[in-house]
């Protein structure tokens, strides 16, 4: 069974200023694995923003932010999942 992965579509030129910037994204290496994390910088404006959301209505900026976070969520983990893989086959 061949199963279709939805590869997520995310202009660069929209990327939050937050991953434009240098560091946004760390690399570390898991059990030989190379995984693409969000650094700590963006982890806790990503919090910040769920825990607003939560109290208070995330103004139409900081919403579509949070939005772009998601998207770049499903780009690291389709990277980490191939990283995975490929490593797997080897």
């Amino acid at each position: 069974m061949t199963r279709t992965l939805k590869q997520p579509t995310l202009p660069f030129s929209n990327l939050p200023a937050a991953l434009r910037r240098e560091g946004a994204i760390s690399l570390e290496l898991e059990q030989g694995v190379l995984i693409l994390r969000a650094s700590k910088t963006v982890q806790n404006r990503i919090q910040a923003l769920l825990r607003k959301q939560q109290t208070a209505k995330l103004t139409a900026v900081e919403d579509k932010e949070l939005q772009q976070y998601e998207q770049i969520d499903d780009y690291l983990s389709l990277l980490n999942r191939l990283s995975r893989n490929s490593t797997q086959s080897q």
